[in-house]
């Protein structure tokens, strides 16, 4: 169990050193190089958009893959982003497998309808950085694997027999299968700790959850999930442990009310790509794929998409999706002279590998009308230099909110980011007034590493405010805000599993009151919110800045018999402090670093 600070360690990391590439990505000459030359494209995408077909051999993929991972394994606030699309077909064999490592901003997927049609023997890995304080996962953000199957397939690994997938927060799996074993910490250097993973629309076998503080799965099938830490969060999955809140500590949903899957990229049996948009779907076990019925949805061809790269301005983009299309935003960092704004019902706009949005004049970086049906996606929304009031707005403030609870606006892989990459400042990064949206994995980070970090430097008060009706968060992450880390002012509200670290560089008491309060609450619903529902909670504290700092309680709801919290508790990961409460005034008092303080329920 970890019971030190594991964003502390980050900052100690020695970074892996990056190697000549084989071929160069960045350029045409890549793709006339022989090892490419029959390789098919994603039209339109770019050179960092690669496609693989099955008819490439192991080393010509390796010889791709294995230097696009050894820059960015430790390129943690680089500005290089990847998609690694694979074709239907198999890969590798028992003979020769295909093992690779994925490293930061990398998306590897594969095309095909169905998870079954794309098949890679081997294993598609992630591990440990290892520094002067150890080897752990809990820098391991911003990578992703989806839609394919993998037989794990990794002979002479030794200790690293296995898929293993050792991340924390905004590393997702989607739409994966995995036949053999799976472990998502690295164990086999240590001291291994890793936290915040997340599943969705999966099927695993074995899987060894090890030093992961908290997980999330949801709607997939497991074989057998071993060991727990603070906070594990099973909904709608078949085969999950039984409820056993604090001990373990596993909080288990037998469906998922509402839910709608990623969008994503897919070739037809004519080879021409499309997009799938996934249908919502209520009171569900289990995959989207795996029966005997094909997922309901809408198959989108690639011709109604805008495709943007980073040297396509705001305007024109503006001006394709008011025309109708739907947008494509390929892998890279945009900066933006004003907000993308997304007017129509029923519009997917779909990030690849990690693409990054960086607001430059204090505007949003992304805005959603009062319109159903939006899905937005795969992206990263980065604070730019002059502070934006909010950089991601769902709905007109004070607008109208119409109601349509069978289309929702749905937020799939969106993360945020104050600082870090580089100085930057928004007082709220994800602000819904719209009803009947769905956030699924969502993280909102403000930086406690990396450039332009400091109490009065990457300022911000809250992570997510919503005051929308009908709002389900599925997988929300918020982290080192400077006020409420969430802040709910909607009714009708539902999050199924909740990660978060109050600020670790609080810098006196006085500097962190809410009125006569001490501390912000990570978590609030706002008086007169009369339903609300909470499940699977976790939430930490680390002020390390050698003064005891005190919060008076984690979370405060209002007293109402439609208000409930089930499973929530605190833990001091290190330093100097308390949280006094879980709940209001329930709970014990967080003062022993590494011990979970558990609520099963409230009132």
């Amino acid at each position: 169990m970890m019971i030190i600070s594991r964003k502390a360690l980050r900052t100690r990391f020695v970074s892996t050193k990056t190697i000549s590439f084989f071929v160069f990505l960045l350029g045409a000459a890549a793709l006339s190089s022989s090892a490419f030359s029959q390789a098919p494209t994603a039209p339109g995408m770019g050179s960092n958009v690669i496609v693989f077909d099955p008819s490439m051999s192991v080393a010509q993929i390796k010889a791709v893959v294995d230097p696009i991972a050894a820059q960015q394994i430790g390129n943690q606030f680089g500005t290089r982003r990847y998609t690694l699309l694979f074709m239907p077909g198999t890969y590798g064999s028992s003979a020769q497998p295909l093992n690779f490592q994925v490293g930061y901003y990398t998306e590897v997927a594969g095309v095909g309808a169905s998870p079954n049609d794309v098949v890679i023997n081997g294993s598609v890995y992630v591990r440990n950085q290892c520094g002067s304080s150890g080897c752990v996962a809990l820098s391991n953000f911003w990578r992703s694997l989806s839609n394919l199957t993998i037989n794990v397939t990794t002979p002479k690994f030794g200790c690293y027999s296995g898929e293993f997938w050792a991340v924390s927060q905004a590393a997702p799996w989607r739409r994966v299968q995995v036949n053999g074993n799976t472990t998502f910490m690295d164990y086999c250097t240590g001291p291994s700790y890793a936290s915040g993973g997340f599943i969705a629309d999966s099927v695993t076998r074995n899987v060894v959850n090890g030093s992961q503080q908290q997980f999330f799965v949801r709607n997939s099938t497991i074989g057998k999930w071993s060991n727990a830490v603070w906070n594990q969060v099973f909904a709608g999955v078949q085969g999950s442990p039984a409820q056993s809140y604090p001990n373990p500590t596993y909080t288990v949903l037998p469906t998922v009310s509402v839910s709608r899957e990623k969008p994503f990229l897919f070739v037809d049996a004519d080879g021409n790509y499309n997009v799938f948009a996934p249908a919502l779907r209520t009171n569900t076990t289990g995959t989207s794929w795996g029966g005997s019925s094909p997922a309901s949805g809408r198959t989108l061809p690639l011709s109604s998409f805008f495709v943007a790269d980073p040297s396509t301005s705001v305007q024109r983009i503006n001006a394709q999706l008011a025309s109708g299309k739907n947008l494509i935003l390929t892998p890279g960092v945009y900066s933006l002279d004003r907000s993308i704004e997304v007017k129509r019902p029923d519009a997917v706009v779909l990030g690849l590998g990690f693409a990054t949005l960086v607001p430059q004049n204090g505007t949003s970086a992304i805005t959603v009308a009062d319109v159903d049906g939006v899905q937005v996606s795969g992206m990263i929304v980065d604070a730019g230099p002059a502070n934006s009031s909010v950089l991601f707005q769902i709905g007109k403030p004070h607008g109208a909110k119409p109601s349509a609870a069978d289309d929702p606006v749905t937020l799939n892989d969106v993360f945020f980011r104050i600082g870090g990459a580089a100085a930057g400042s928004a007082t709220t990064s994800l602000q819904v007034d719209h009803d009947n949206v769905i956030l699924d994995d969502v993280w909102a980070w403000r930086a406690d590493h990396g450039a332009g970090v400091g109490w009065t430097i990457n300022t911000a008060d809250h992570g997510v405010v919503v005051n929308g009706d009908n709002v389900t968060a599925t997988g929300l992450f918020v982290e080192h805000y400077q006020k409420e880390q969430v802040l709910w002012n909607g009714n009708g509200g539902e999050t199924i599993f909740y990660q978060s670290e109050l600020p670790y560089d609080v810098p006196s008491q006085s500097a962190w009151m809410d009125g006569t309060s001490n501390g912000y609450p990570s978590y609030v619903v706002s008086d007169g919110v009369t339903t609300h529902q909470t499940y699977g909670f976790g939430i930490y504290s680390f002020f390390n800045r050698g003064i005891y700092i005190i919060e008076d309680a984690a979370m405060t709801v209002p007293v109402a018999s439609g208000v409930a919290v089930h499973d929530a508790g605190t833990v001091l990961l290190n330093g100097k402090g308390e949280i006094t409460h879980v709940v209001n005034d329930t709970g014990s008092a967080a003062t022993k670093p590494g011990a979970l303080n558990p609520v099963t329920a409230y009132p």
